[in-house]
């Protein structure tokens, strides 16, 4: 551990001295690999970009063969279904409660797509990377479509598509009758280019509200994580970085090391909430 390593009774602390601010927790895909959720750039067995190029992920690929983009995304999909809550994400939710009661401000920035944090009973949250649970409408103008637009993914019919993977069969718009997508932020697009990514939400945090900022299985590969890094950090705001492997070398970030669903159960004993 280097000098920048601190245990969990730091953490704690810091938390107990934001009675009247904002907690802004940060989570990342190790937040989500004890539910049994491959990370994306972890060194886990399973991380999907040790299998795939980044370029599968791009709005330029959805133009180029709908399909195809269907097809792979599915294929990461499906590994969410049966996916449960760990202590993890409940720990989060407990947290959330207990600094609102106590008169403080919380919120929950994450980069999952997946819907554990919002099952697990986290409120104050913005899903900044979108959500499996929703698609939307590819087409400009339509209601569905951006800025604001989206379906639910029970509004979809799958099935044909699951047994045939050709363009005939990728799930159309039911309001216009274009191809739908997914609600999820591709690596060819902005965090602006939809409403519910909350992006002014997360800038607003970063640089004006947050007291303590809490990240937890986060390989800080990615835009948003930066964005709250350097806000942070240039307000001397309190870093703490949950990570048994801890790969961000920053001055003012503090590690603890370890998993985020052991640290943060851990956490929440310390001062007493009950998960």
């Amino acid at each position: 551990m280097d000098a920048r390593s601190t245990s969990l009774s730091e953490l704690v602390a810091a938390v107990e001295e934001t009675r009247r601010g904002q907690i802004l927790a940060v989570t990342g895909a190790g937040v989500s690999l004890a539910s049994g959720i491959p990370t994306f750039r972890g060194s886990d067995p399973g991380a999907i970009w040790k299998r795939d190029v980044t370029e599968l992920g791009t709005h330029g690929f959805w133009l180029e063969d709908p399909a195809g983009s269907w097809a792979w995304y599915l294929s990461r999909f499906d590994k969410l279904h049966g996916a449960k809550p760990n202590a993890g994400h409940l720990a989060l939710a407990a947290l959330e409660r207990w600094q609102i009661d106590r008169g403080g401000d919380f919120l929950l920035v994450t980069q999952n797509i997946d819907t554990l944090h919002e099952r697990a009973g986290s409120e104050r949250m913005v899903k900044v990377h979108g959500t499996s649970d929703r698609y939307r409408c590819d087409r400009e103008g339509c209601a569905c479509g951006p800025p604001l637009g989206s379906v639910p993914a029970t509004a979809a019919d799958l099935e044909p598509f699951r047994a045939d993977q050709t363009l005939e069969n990728v799930p159309r718009c039911p309001a216009c009758g274009g191809f739908l997508r997914l609600h999820v932020l591709w690596f060819d697009e902005y965090y602006t280019q939809h409403a519910d990514y909350r992006f002014d939400e997360v800038v607003r945090a970063a640089r004006l509200d947050a007291r303590l900022v809490i990240f937890a299985g986060t390989s800080f590969s990615v835009g948003v994580t930066a964005l709250v890094l350097e806000g942070a950090l240039m307000r001397g705001v309190p870093v703490f970085n949950i990570d048994p492997d801890p790969t961000i070398d920053a001055e003012g970030v503090r590690h603890v090391a370890a998993r985020s669903e052991v640290a943060l159960v851990e956490l929440c004993g310390k001062l007493g909430i009950r998960i």
